[in-house]
């Protein structure tokens, strides 16, 4: 079967490519080996289902519940998030299946050569032949070498975590990423006694000292211990063995979640028969236009990003379209200010450098912190932890980074951004007109450096 386009997985950049190409009058073949998967993996196994259980943890951690009432409203949240993922699903696969010149082809997609892929499917293997193909097959799990994490019916990655039919007394989280403090928060909301088995010496070590012990005091006010300098050494059954300053401890009874980071997706395509190479640190090599090194085929998101977002799935997919509609203006080059967001309660979320950073650049900044607690709406809320944190280049008056750990922080991270992508002075944001009461005028304070 011949196609004008062929892309290998359904995630997000990769189903809006397919979109906008068959808008173009392009016959689509669109691949996706798990109709489990159909969306991407935010929406069926990582941002949507659990943000929906972060909703959810935070409402049951302000109840007074023995573990039987909180284990009740845990499955109730399971169905919750179970029956979003499944309603979301159909509805990106409707979305698609619906036009008349895109194939939804379910199985296994693996070059052949790089205009051919050959998929294996429940009723035998079909070549296609295309004259593009995307290559959009996401990020995996990526185990630790740990002896007796493979066939352990306690040990879950953050996947399957979000499967469990019962809430667990105990849980361990072997890593300290990003992902892991956040289900460290969700299931202590839950009622979970929760233990993180960090093995680094400093906690979120790409944070500011400042950042990282109030999330720290915050998770450890909810009940979370959080081990540093842990090093796991083995698991046995519901037993997670750990050396933590030479001397060798364990942890038992205990359901254990994998947090060790994700790798690209990219191990059976057989990438080597089509030309495309990979890079020393395990992406595909890409130019900025996220074209490999065969000339007619491109990667999208997580296979290509070291940022493995949904919006960065979504941006690589405008550097494409613009790499084959209008000669390749917007590419990698013009790229910046890319925010992200932690969700733990509260959220904590960033842009720009850390102070940190702008250290070590040799950047004359002033900067300026105040408690979440001082923003007239947090108290309204009742939701008073946290910190603001903003740093100005002193030359330019340029924002050059904000940290927020307060209520809504995603969402006010994305007027600092706008304002950044602006190149507006600081005082943009301190002078502008914001609604009361509204967290959002935190930044009339936040950004004056004169209180």
């Amino acid at each position: 079967m011949n196609y004008d386009s062929i892309i290998i997985g359904f995630g997000k950049g990769g189903k809006t490519l397919a979109g906008f190409l068959a808008n173009k009058g392009e016959k689509i073949a669109l691949i996706e080996k798990s109709p489990k998967m159909y969306g991407g993996t935010c929406i069926n196994i990582a941002c949507l289902p659990s943000k929906n259980l972060v909703k959810n943890s935070d409402k049951i951690s302000k109840m007074d519940l023995s573990y039987d009432e909180k284990n009740i409203k845990f499955k109730e949240s399971i169905k919750e998030k179970s029956e979003m993922v499944k309603m979301l699903n159909q509805k990106n696969y409707d979305k698609l299946a619906n036009l008349d010149n895109v194939d939804i082809i379910d199985g296994f997609g693996s070059f052949i050569d790089k205009n051919t892929v050959r998929v294996e499917t429940k009723d035998g293997d079909i070549e296609l032949v295309g004259d593009k193909i995307f290559i959009n097959t996401g990020a995996k799990t990526s185990f630790p070498n740990i002896e007796g994490i493979e066939d352990n019916k306690y040990v879950y990655d953050s996947e399957y975590i979000m499967e469990l039919e019962e809430l667990p007394k105990k849980l361990t989280i072997v890593g300290a990423s990003y992902i892991s403090i956040e289900f460290a928060s969700i299931f202590s909301g839950f009622g979970s006694e929760v233990i993180v088995l960090d093995r680094g010496e400093d906690f979120l070590k790409r944070e500011d000292r400042d950042i990282a012990e109030e999330i720290k005091s915050i998770l450890e006010k909810r009940g979370v211990v959080i081990h540093q300098n842990a090093s796991t050494t083995k698991i046995e059954n519901n037993k997670v063995f750990y050396k933590k300053d030479g001397k060798e401890e364990y942890i038992e009874d205990t359901i254990i979640l994998l947090a060790t980071g994700r790798k690209p997706n990219i191990g059976k395509l057989n990438l080597e028969k089509a030309g495309v190479e990979i890079a020393d640190n395990g992406l595909i090599k890409v130019d900025k236009h996220l074209k490999t090194t065969a000339e007619n085929i491109w990667a999208i998101g997580d296979v290509a990003e070291k940022q493995q977002f949904t919006y960065i799935s979504l941006d690589s997919f405008r550097i494409i379209k613009s790499s084959i509609t209008d000669n390749g203006s917007y590419n990698l080059d013009k790229r910046k200010n890319v925010p992200y967001s932690m969700y733990v309660t509260p959220t904590f979320s960033r842009v720009g450098l850390s102070e940190e950073e702008a250290k070590d650049k040799g950047l004359n900044y002033k900067v300026k912190t105040m408690k979440t607690a001082e923003v007239p709406m947090a108290q309204v809320m009742g939701k008073t932890d946290g910190i603001l944190k903003a740093l100005v280049d002193e030359n330019s008056n340029k924002i050059i980074g904000v940290m927020l750990l307060c209520d809504n922080a995603h969402e006010l991270i994305n007027i600092v951004k706008l304002a950044m992508d602006l190149d507006a002075e600081y005082t943009f944001l301190r002078d502008n007109i914001y609604t009361h009461p509204t967290m959002a005028e935190s930044f009339n304070d936040l950004f004056n450096f004169n209180i």
